[in-house]
């Protein structure tokens, strides 16, 4: 078995890796390291992760705004190396990020599906500086301005 994202077996997380409270905060962490710098590699391939490891069909051509759940289970898995973290110097969320069309590849980016709801895992990335989020009310971007984080609303 390869050790790439399609064939990889989920499982618990190695000591080395960031020990996430919020999905939604690792997907975001996620898009950054692995299609916006290219270092958690190899990039995950919605059709190829299909075709090796899920029993049913699933038939992209429809409509599929819901999160396929072993994407989900797969990117919940997947353990991120806590030598990345300095890397995280920003966060951009925005309907159309690559992970977000892997996991939902028809999400229209209108619901609360990939909202952050819990920012404690900030503290996991001394570099953070700025984030561009999704569904998030004033007090929490004011919340996040008090750790030195430029927080906008998309």
């Amino acid at each position: 078995m390869s050790d790439s994202p399609e064939t990889q077996p989920a499982g618990d997380l190695p000591s080395d890796a960031i020990d996430f409270a919020d999905l939604n905060f690792k997907l975001a962490v996620i898009q950054e390291l692995m299609y916006e710098q290219e270092l958690l590699t190899p990039q995950f391939v919605l059709t190829d992760f299909l075709e090796e490891h899920v029993d049913r069909e699933v038939d992209l051509s429809k409509e599929i705004s819901e999160p396929i759940p072993e994407v989900l289970e797969y990117f919940r898995s997947l353990p991120v190396p806590t030598e990345f973290a300095p890397a995280v110097e920003e966060l951009f969320q925005d309907g159309g990020n690559d992970i977000y069309m892997e996991i939902a590849p028809q999400w229209s980016g209108e619901d609360s599906t990939f909202d952050i709801t819990d920012f404690t895992d900030t503290r996991h990335f001394p570099n953070l500086s700025a984030m561009t989020l999704l569904g998030v009310d004033e007090e929490v971007l004011d919340g996040l301005r008090r750790k030195g984080i430029d927080a906008q609303l998309l």
